[in-house]
């Protein structure tokens, strides 16, 4: 595992832990109707690359020294990316709430609080929210080899596939 991306690994964990240890619930970072929130929701993402609702709180922007970009995303119910893939490969955290994660020609899993998801290289894959509760996400991803690649949106036949 790249090195950067254990510190970040380990930097999140101890943050939560102080987090529930502390039993402060109310710092700036947190929610009033969300007493569980380790990072706050960030800005709402104005951009095509999702269906529905989702806001996005930089953790750690990549740049010229460091090429992970790091954010909490917080997606509400029924919305997901589009088909997109990584160059470098992604990590996903999830942290609260239930979510989904599907590479292309897989089928489509439940994501819930400590999963986590590494996403290969090139593979085109989605994630997003159950239609039933908002997901939170940390959202691990390296630029090294260059930038996101966004495809189709994804259908609902795609979105709703294994449900019951």
């Amino acid at each position: 595992m790249n090195r950067n991306v254990l510190l970040i690994l380990i930097l999140i964990a101890v943050g939560f832990l102080s987090c529930k240890k502390s039993g402060d619930q109310s710092t700036a970072n947190q929610s009033s109707s969300d007493d569980n929130r380790i990072f706050s929701r960030g800005e709402k993402i104005k951009n095509d690359n999702f269906q529905g609702t989702a806001w996005l709180q930089w953790l750690s922007v990549d740049d010229s020294t460091n090429h992970i970009g790091v954010g909490s995303v917080t997606i509400e119910p029924g919305a997901r990316t589009k088909w997109h893939l990584h160059p470098d490969g992604q990590i996903i955290l999830a942290i609260s709430g239930t979510g989904y994660y599907q590479e292309q020609g897989s089928p489509k899993r439940s994501l819930r609080k400590g999963d986590v998801v590494k996403c290969p290289p090139d593979i085109p894959h989605w994630h997003g929210a159950s239609s039933g509760e908002t997901f939170v996400q940390i959202a691990i991803t390296s630029r090294l080899k260059g930038p996101t690649q966004w495809l189709l949106a994804v259908s609902e036949e795609e979105y709703h596939a294994g449900e019951k």
